[in-house]
This record gives structure tokens, C-alpha cells and sequence, in this order.
């Protein structure tokens, strides 16, 4: 989880140079959260699965595609929209804090 915060960090450093403009299919932050969440499970499905880590990292871009398929949202648009919201780091921060959250809750369900 800290690797990919670290992560987030970093590239919203380099995208801070891209261009300003707002993606012609934004998601809301509700659904960017709510997929994050998702992309974070199955990344740690992927690599929980008793497997080697180079087949778990070739299952991983199909459990990801799957979350994609889940919430109707081309991988593009979700691209689009992360980068536009890292360019906002306070903005992101606040992201990643629902997601923090989000996910914490679903550990304590057990689900």
C-alpha cells in the first residue's frame, strides 16, 4: 500500500507538467473511489493467489480489465480521469484517504 501511495506521489509530480484540461469523460470523484478501491482488491488478490509472482503479475491485467468490465468504464477514462485528478494533490490525498477508508471498512466486514 505504501508503494503505491509513493507511487501516486511521484506521478503527480511528473503530470503536474501535462496539460491543464479537464478529460471529456471525467468521472466523478464517488466512481473514481469506488474503482480504486476495486483495482486495490485485485491487486492484492493477484498477488495473494499461491502463485509466482511473474503469473501473478500476468493474472493481474485481467482482474483489472474485470473491474473495468464491473463499473462500465473504458480503462482510458479511468487513465483520463486519474491523471486529472493527480494534478491536484490535495485533491488526491482526499481520494486516496476514501479509499483508505473504504478499504479498512471492508477488511473489518471480512469481505
Amino acid at each position: 500500500m505504501k508503494k503505491i501511495i509513493i507511487f501516486i506521489i511521484a506521478l503527480s509530480g511528473l503530470l503536474s507538467c501535462a496539460k491543464e484540461g479537464q478529460p471529456d469523460e471525467l468521472l466523478s470523484e464517488d466512481k473514481m473511489v469506488e474503482i480504486m478501491v476495486d483495482i486495490h482488491l485485485a491487486e492484492g488478490m493477484a498477488s495473494s493467489l499461491p502463485v509466482s509472482y511473474d503469473s501473478s503479475k500476468k493474472l493481474y491485467p485481467l482482474f483489472e480489465s474485470r473491474v473495468f468490465e464491473n463499473h462500465q468504464v473504458a480503462d482510458t477514462v479511468y487513465m483520463e480521469s486519474l491523471e486529472y485528478y493527480l494534478r491536484d494533490t490535495e485533491k488526491m490525498e482526499e481520494l486516496y484517504g476514501r479509499v483508505i477508508d473504504s478499504l479498512n471498512v471492508k477488511e473489518k466486514e471480512g469481505k
